[in-house]
């Protein structure tokens, strides 16, 4: 790592004392998915390019930007009062702090990711006991090591700094990898045996933090706030209008969060709808819908929702 990147990090934070939480960002792949997970939950966060200092729009909050894997540290020894980070690295770092809300979103999807045991598709090992004397790669090194003791199985786990799926067969005979798809893995010709264990992005919090009434309502707040945005991209919103002798059916055919709300129109023959549906089934609810008699059918994005 050059200089300025050095100097640019501990460079200290401007008008800390003044500000209510220090909060950890995770640089990295995580950056782009959180400073846009931020934004749908009414929080605007720039940063030069280069810069590990992150702006905010809100004037009690204040930060940087730290690697993932890093994280859970900084929080546990203070420097941060709350970041994003895995559950993984929280898990290999032993880290002891407050985990506030598990927030599954990645850079590419919101799915939940697995930390998996794979071995090249014509390898001879068929299960976690067959590792015995072998060497595996991964940049999971500590619970790598309690997976395997608790398997019974002695083998050498070495730590990999990346590209770990193109090291077998060649430089090692198994890995311990994250995956979200399998894509990777399978365009690698790895062979998944087992699945350790899942994994996502979590807010944490430091342990002393946790006990100031007023930062943690701070943190319980930002975390609400971003749940509702993760809930939110998955779901539209609909409206539409239907008379009052087709509204049964329109009702038996509408998913929704408890009861579609009703309003009377103008026409006291016709009545408004307006619910909340997951995304994908919109374009198979949709022409069911006009069939069904509703007329100024109407689809709107949500920026969060709160169940």
């Amino acid at each position: 790592m050059c200089s300025y990147y050095l100097d640019d990090f501990f460079t200290p934070l401007v008008n800390t004392k003044d500000k209510l939480l220090n909060f950890g960002l995770p640089k990295g792949s995580l950056e782009e998915a959180t400073i846009g997970l931020f934004a749908r939950a009414g929080f605007r966060i720039t940063k030069g390019p280069r810069s590990y200092h992150p702006a905010w729009d809100d004037p009690q909050l204040d930060g940087r930007f730290v690697r993932a894997q890093e994280m859970s540290r900084y929080v546990e020894n203070g420097f941060f009062d709350c970041g994003l980070t895995g559950k993984d690295w929280v898990m290999e770092n032993g880290s002891e702090v407050v985990e506030v809300a598990d927030l599954v979103y990645s850079r590419a999807s919101n799915r939940i990711s697995k930390w998996v045991l794979a071995v090249p598709e014509n390898s001879s090992i068929k299960e976690v006991g067959d590792l015995q004397g072998k060497t595996i790669a991964t940049e999971l090194v500590n619970v790598t090591r309690g997976y395997l003791a608790s398997n019974g199985v002695e083998a050498e786990v070495e730590f990999s700094w990346g590209a770990t799926e193109v090291k077998v067969p060649e430089l090692v005979d198994a890995i311990v990898d994250l995956t979200e798809t399998g894509n990777s893995l399978r365009a690698n010709k790895l062979r998944i045996v087992d699945e350790i264990f899942e994994t996502n992005t979590v807010l944490i919090a430091n342990n002393q933090t946790w006990e100031d009434p007023a930062k943690r309502a701070k943190i319980e707040s930002i975390a609400m706030l971003l749940q509702a945005a993760l809930e939110a991209n998955s779901k539209v919103g609909l409206k539409l209008n239907v008379e009052r002798v087709a509204l049964d059916k329109v009702l038996d055919a509408l998913p929704a969060l408890r009861n579609p709300t009703l309003s009377p129109l103008t026409d006291e023959a016709w009545v408004a709808v307006e619910t909340v549906i997951e995304k994908q089934v919109a374009r198979d609810l949709f022409p069911a819908l006009k069939r069904l008699g509703a007329e100024g059918i109407v689809e709107y994005p949500l920026n969060k929702l709160i169940p």
